[in-house]
């Protein structure tokens, strides 16, 4: 295999063709390789027992073994002159393939791997029992979360919010020592900590990123305070005497199990009732949608501005629905199982709006994965991995009201002034109370891996960035025999969140400018590229780059301008923020 050249002890000074050769190896590795481990993790998410969990330890064990092997060949590189711009793009990718930076050493990789697989079947199998002799009175998340999302009883949200969160207790010890074995594989791969590799990945300097996070969210800051203001006002009223005092709302009555999606809570914020017909849920009860037909429906949007039609083999091996006869881990997530079109999907779809979106979201993974495929695969990933979430979150922002109409699921869209404000603000209860919560996780990740947050502040440390950012709260104390962060399915997962952020900042900056390709010239939240091919075309071409070069210039094709930019979230939601204003005036905003 060509990895080998110029690798041997003593054989000669490395030189640019030696690196042109290491790097078509290791994308050759990675072809070989690709469908062992993803067959492996597909099925140890979608069959979780004690044999699949040791399947997929042992297929990353090998995986990661390989990957610093090759980390550890390509620093003879790292100096020479002369490299091309694709061939260094590839050294710097390579040593970014993973989130999970394993120690060389072989007993403490395989640990990593134990424990990893663990954390994930823990998640995936949680759930919280009155008497764990009874199965029957055992209740999941998708069970838990559907009481906080459908019921503004006080105690009984409380008591499926404690239900959950305590079924990530027992990862804590796990996690402590998951900590230091990806810190200590980091280390050997030449950064600081685990927190400062994931921040490498941005085609600028971990410092920088942190800077840049920082000043989108001071973009934002001002329109998410004002929405948590007006929500916090609207709870008091419905929980008289409840709420805390300091400006905090509680975590458990947001409908969401991690107060990162207030969308439940629409009916009790909605500015207008009665002034617009957008009951989405009820819509696709009534025409009869399945999981097979939401996904048809949201394929159907992609290949209406002139993407392909999905390969077949996507439905016979996507899972859809929560199988009866397993466990299997629901949280949505889309799949490339071997870099050549064998896409999917996972997830448990019910029939609700919520669900409805998501697909629109995960197929923008699908597409992404299929427009890079020609790609050597060190560039099959996003121009940084915001990007990758921000594809299918850009077409959900073209599910207007006129769209939704268009299809089926709305009555004719009236479009008043009251009708405006009610969308945008069942939009807002998704996108913008996202917004904090999207900083705030690997907020808390960076401060483990760097040290400032120690094993015995865990938890204290999470409620004060949920605190910090957020405005939410506890309502019950949450001491350090918690492990809170792993009651959400990235952190037992793995799975770096900071991109979830940034999407949420891009997707606003896509949609801008593929109205402007398609001719829109009306308020940018009323605009829809449906059927546009035009729009469909600049997109395409923008997911064809994959990550081949830096970011900024990818972005710059796409918009002309390289950097991140918030202001077309204000531009989008400027009725809204109006609105808040004026609800506001006189209301003490704010939370200590």
């Amino acid at each position: 295999m060509a990895t080998s050249i110029a690798l041997a002890a003593g054989a000669h000074a490395a030189t640019p063709a030696d690196a042109d050769a290491f790097i078509a190896g290791i994308n050759q590795e990675i072809r070989d390789n690709y469908v062992e481990v993803t067959a492996a993790q597909w099925v140890s998410e979608t069959y979780i027992n004690g044999d699949t969990e040791v399947l997929v330890a042992k297929a990353n064990e090998r995986a990661l073994a390989r990957l610093s092997a090759n980390v550890e060949k390509s620093a003879q590189f790292d100096s020479l002159a002369g490299i091309s711009p694709l061939t260094r793009r590839g050294i710097d990718l390579l040593k970014l393939q993973t989130a999970m930076p394993a120690p060389k050493d072989p007993a403490k990789l395989s640990e990593l791997t134990q424990i990893a697989s663990r954390l994930n079947a823990a998640y995936g199998a949680g759930k919280s029992c009155t008497d764990e002799a009874r199965p029957e009175t055992c209740r999941n998340l998708d069970q838990l979360s559907k009481v906080l999302a459908e019921n503004r009883d006080w105690d009984a949200d409380l008591e499926a919010w404690t239900a959950w969160h305590n079924t990530a207790r027992g990862m804590r010890k796990d996690y402590v020592r998951f900590a230091q074995l990806v810190n200590e594989g980091a280390g050997e791969m030449g950064y600081a900590n685990a927190g400062e590799m994931w921040r490498a990945g941005y085609d600028m300097s971990a410092a920088d990123l942190r800077k840049e996070t920082d000043r989108l969210w001071q973009q934002v800051q001002p329109l998410y305070k004002d929405l948590q203001c007006y929500a916090r006002t609207k709870l008091d009223a419905q929980y008289p005497g409840k709420l805390a005092k300091d400006g905090t709302i509680p975590a458990h009555i947001t409908g969401n199990m991690w107060s990162q999606d207030w969308s439940a809570l629409y009916p009790l914020l909605q500015p207008y009732p009665n002034a617009s017909n957008l009951d989405v849920d009820a819509a696709l009860k009534q025409k009869q949608y399945t999981p097979v037909s939401m996904v048809q429906r949201a394929e159907d949007f992609y290949t209406s501005i002139g993407f392909p039609a999905l390969p077949k083999s996507f439905y016979e091996k996507s899972q859809l629905t929560r199988p009866a006869d397993r466990d299997v881990v629901c949280h949505a997530s889309a799949w490339d199982l071997n870099l050549e079109g064998d896409v999917r999907i996972k997830m448990c779809i019910n029939i609700n709006e919520e669900d409805f979106r998501t697909v629109y979201h995960e197929l923008g993974h699908i597409y992404y994965y299929l427009a890079y495929n020609k790609l050597p695969p060190l560039f099959q990933t996003g121009a940084h991995d915001g990007f990758h979430e921000a594809i299918g979150d850009t077409i959900q922002l073209n599910l207007t009201p006129g769209y939704l109409g268009q299809i089926g699921l709305a009555g004719e869209s009236k479009q008043s002034k009251e009708a405006v404000l009610n969308a945008q603000m069942k939009q807002a209860l998704e996108k913008i109370a996202f917004l904090p919560f999207g900083k705030l996780i690997d907020e808390w990740r960076w401060g483990v891996f760097d040290g400032s947050i120690k094993p015995e502040n865990y938890n204290a440390a999470w409620w004060a960035l949920k605190k910090k950012y957020q405005g939410v709260a506890p309502i019950v104390a949450r001491g350090e025999e918690n492990f809170d962060p792993g009651a959400k399915y990235h952190v037992p997962g793995n799975t770096p969140y900071m991109r979830y952020f940034l999407a949420h900042i891009l997707q606003f900056q896509f949609q801008r400018e593929l109205c402007k390709a398609a001719g829109y010239k009306g308020p940018l939240h009323e605009c829809s590229i449906y059927g546009n091919k035009e729009a469909g075309k600049k997109f395409w071409a923008m997911l064809e780059k994959g990550s081949s070069q830096p970011w900024q210039d990818t972005l710059k094709e796409l918009t002309g301008k390289g950097e991140m930019d918030a202001s077309a979230i204000l531009d989008y939601f400027a009725p809204l923020h109006a609105w808040l204003k004026q609800q506001n005036k006189g209301k003490s905003c704010g939370w200590n």
